[in-house]
């Protein structure tokens, strides 16, 4: 994805509220081997372009003073009740070096798997992005998560993926966590009526003594 950022001259807190007020979202760029540097985009385009899911998982291309730069996103502070982008940060990217980013899980088959077809289960999304470490050509736009095995009391750990070349996952001390787990719903079912019988029962029973 491309976007279009403009080199910005001001800042601080009132020239960043200014920014703001003019239709303008303040951001920065950082890492690599460049210095930090303030910038600002257009926000009416900006947030058409977060809405999109490879804006967070993307090597994004912005143009900047006639050049063109690959930066990932890093950051993005919404504003707690409008629907404004406040401040947003940028990564540059760098070919030889290795970089941790979240990319989004993509599940499909659980319609069509054991669990429920035939055993009248729910299948249960732990997680819905994984935190991945690998070189910035190896960055997947998703990675695809098969449910179609899944049965009663089983659970999907993140061993259990077929990961891109090169790419690792990062489990942040969890040594295999849960992807994807199978809950019965047949016994939520037979429990409400067996519940619903003494209130019945005591309901008949106040009758009586009238």
């Amino acid at each position: 994805m491309k976007f279009v950022a403009f080199e910005r001259k001001l800042q601080g807190t009132g020239a960043s509220r200014r920014l703001r007020h003019s239709g303008r979202t303040p951001g920065i760029v950082y890492g690599g081997t460049g210095q930090p540097l303030a910038i600002e985009l257009d926000h009416n385009a900006l947030f058409h372009a977060i809405k999109k899911e490879a804006f967070h998982s993307h090597i994004l291309e912005m143009e900047l003073g006639g050049q063109v730069h690959k930066v990932l996103l890093r950051d993005l502070q919404m504003h707690p009740f409008k629907q404004q982008v406040q401040h947003i940060d940028f990564q540059r990217v760098e070919a030889t070096t290795r970089m941790t980013v979240k990319v989004p899980l993509h599940f499909s088959g659980e319609e069509n798997s054991p669990a429920v077809k035939a055993e009248k289960c729910l299948v249960n999304h732990v997680v819905n992005e994984l935190t991945v470490t690998c070189f910035p050509a190896d960055i997947p736009e998703f990675i695809a998560v098969d449910l179609s095995g899944m049965k009663k009391g089983t659970s999907l750990h993140v061993d259990d993926l077929t990961l891109p070349k090169g790419v690792k996952v990062v489990t942040k001390g969890k040594p295999n966590p849960v992807i994807a787990s199978v809950t019965a719903i047949e016994e939520e079912v037979e429990a409400a009526p067996a519940a619903a019988a003494p209130a019945a029962d005591a309901k008949g029973k106040g009758k009586g003594k009238k």
